[in-house]
Order: structure tokens, then sequence, then C-alpha cells
């Protein structure tokens, strides 16, 4: 029991509370509302778009804030469909390096076939005819026409000219022979060459690209004139005359064979100062311009049977290959009227009208003045 009554006991002091408060920047508190706002929107979009399958960018539209010209998005272009499923397309990796088409090492042996030209040869693998004709001087002499079925000809990788190193030959000469630098030659890779101590064999053959040569003949019908009035213009073989007077040629040439502006074989270039019209056997063959006939028979180096018109305006037209004649020699003829058939006598490796246009004695690419 206490000693003490309830009146002489301490008064107890009541107990303070302690309160604790932070001042925080207005703007923090702000930034934390905001914060959470964001979240909160972003989480409540997320579900949405998982229950619904619908993105959220299918809300939002800009493309008005993209500038001019700058690549489109997907959900931007007019076939996308927000709703449908697409693909994705893999890309595997490919360590193989894929050679460009067209290219090609080392010399090709070709067998000439019935119908080819040296002029379709050189397109099939990509070079020039002259390119061919240089490499195959043994064969053809530099004439195209010379060109046979069964021939085998050598078909370089690039244009230029295909070399036989000679016992004193050199760089330097063989470079300036065929105008090209010492580095087109060293720096060729077929020619396999160190560059360090560049050592050529006699007999190796090697390929000097971007060379070229004079050619040294051409397949032509030598004309020459006389005094003659009228008719001057001559060819030598059994199917020439020399006539008098005749038809005079308009300036103008119509094509020769019965399909207009079709080639088949060689077209004009400079081993082949004529062209090749393509035609079948038997099809008709027509005057380009109305003149003279001074030709019209078979002829030696590589014609066959040939037609030549005088148009007595200082154009001649000459016919080769020809099967068989609707003219002779002396004859007046019209423009487009017939004068013989296709066919493919004397150097040829099939039918096709060999068509030439000469002016005041030269010869002149028949595209400028056909119609």
């Amino acid at each position: 029991m206490s000693i003490f009554t309830k009146a002489d006991q301490p008064e107890e002091k009541p107990r303070e509370k302690t309160e604790i408060r932070k001042n925080y920047p207005v703007w923090l508190v702000a930034a934390t509302w905001v914060i959470s706002g964001l979240m909160i929107a972003l989480t409540g979009f997320s579900l949405y778009q998982y229950f619904s399958g619908k993105s959220l960018f299918s809300f939002l539209n800009f493309s008005s804030l993209r500038p001019s010209g700058e690549a489109q998005t997907v959900s931007s272009l007019p076939n996308f469909s927000p709703d449908k499923t697409y693909a994705a397309v893999e890309r595997s990796a490919n360590p193989d390096t894929v050679l460009p088409t067209g290219t090609r090492s080392g010399v090709v042996e070709y067998k000439v076939s019935s119908g080819d030209s040296l002029f379709g040869i050189a397109e099939k693998y990509e070079v020039d005819p002259e390119t061919i004709l240089w490499a195959n001087y043994d064969i053809l002499r530099d004439d195209p026409h010379l060109i046979s079925v069964g021939d085998e000809l050598k078909i370089p990788p690039t244009d230029g000219i295909l070399y036989e190193w000679q016992t004193y030959d050199t760089l330097d000469q063989v470079a300036a022979k065929y105008h090209v630098s010492v580095d087109d030659i060293l720096l060729y890779p077929d020619n396999d060459l160190d560059i360090t101590n560049p050592v050529i064999e006699p007999g190796t053959t090697i390929m000097i690209p971007g060379g070229y040569r004079e050619t040294q003949t051409t397949w032509v019908v030598a004309v020459t004139t006389n005094t003659n009035a009228g008719v001057t213009a001559q060819i030598a073989g059994p199917g020439s005359c020399t006539p008098s007077g005749g038809y005079v040629g308009s300036y103008s040439f119509v094509w020769p064979a019965p399909y207009y502006g079709q080639v088949s074989g060689n077209d004009y270039w400079s081993g082949h100062q004529a062209i090749d019209a393509m035609c079948y056997e038997g099809d008709s063959i027509f005057a380009s311009d109305s003149g003279v006939v001074i030709y019209a028979g078979a002829i030696s180096g590589g014609y066959g049977n040939l037609v030549a018109i005088d148009h007595q305006d200082g154009y001649i037209t000459i016919y080769a290959h020809l099967s068989g004649f609707a003219v002779s020699c002396g004859q007046s003829v019209t423009q487009g009227q017939v004068i013989g058939y296709c066919g493919s006598t004397g150097n040829s490796t099939g039918p096709h009208l060999h068509f030439e246009v000469r002016q005041n004695g030269g010869m002149i690419n028949p595209w400028h003045v056909l119609q």
C-alpha cells in the first residue's frame, strides 16, 4: 500500500507529441505527380493493347509532323492495316562473294556454225568485232567475210589485242605499238605478271586490254570510171558492162530486203562497211533507189552473185550473196523493183543480203541514207 495519498502524489506531466515535417520544393512535388500520371497512363494503354490487339500508335498520326521527302513509316503506308499480322523477313549472312555477270577470264575457243557472223559472235561474248578479227589473223587475215563454218576462233576475254610475245619484245615497245600504257599490260589480272620483275617468255600469249591497230585489208569491190557519156562506173568481172543513159536516182533509199530494219549477221562497223540485211533463201531483193545496173553476175572476192546499181547522182549500191538475178547488166530499174533473190553465195555462213552504199567512190554507212 502506498504511503502517499492521491493528493500527495506528484502530478504527471502530459507527453508531448513530436511532429516531423520536411519542406520539399514545389517543382519536385509537381514532377512526382506528373511522372506518376504518365506511368498510370502507359500502364492503361499497355493493358488495352494486350487485350484488344491494337497498337498504341494507331491512335497517333505523325504524318503532319514529318518533313517533306522523309521516308514513310510502315503505319503510314496506304495499304497498311494495324489489325493485320505481318511476317518478319530474316536476312541470313552470306559469306560468299558473288561475281558480276558477264565477267570472263581466259580465251574461249569458238567453233563457227551455220548462220554465224563475226559481228554476231562478238555480241554474244560482249567484245568488239575488231577484237576477234585481230585475235584470229591466221584464219581471217583481217577480213570478216572469210569466216567459214567449222573455223575455230579465239575469243579474247576483253576488248584489245591478244598478243604472242616475241623474242626481242619489250613492254615499252609493245605498249607503244598498240596505244596503251605499260601498266595496262602489267596490271591486267589474266596476264599474271610479277609487276616488280615482269619476265615474259617468248611464245607467251598475253592480253593488251584497250589496245588496237589498223585493219590491214578491206573487203570491197573495186569500182572504176571511164570517159564514156552517161553511166561511167565499172566493176571488173564477167557480169560487168558500161551502159549509157538510163534512170537517175532520187537521193533517197528504201530498205532493200523484205524485213524492214532487220539485220542478220554483220551490222556496219570498221571492218564491215555494209549492212547484212535479214532475208531467207529465195526472198525478193529490191533496188534501193532508181538507176542503171552496172553489174549482174558472179564475182570473186567473197561477194558471190552480185548486182550493182549506179544511181547517176554520185551514189552506187551493191547487193551481194544473191541466189539468182531478176535484172541484167545495162537495164534501168526503178526504186523498189525486184533485182534478185536472197541467197548465201560467196563467203557466207547463211542466207542474208550484203548491202553497200557508196558516195563519190567512198564507202558510207547505209543507215545514214536509208528511209
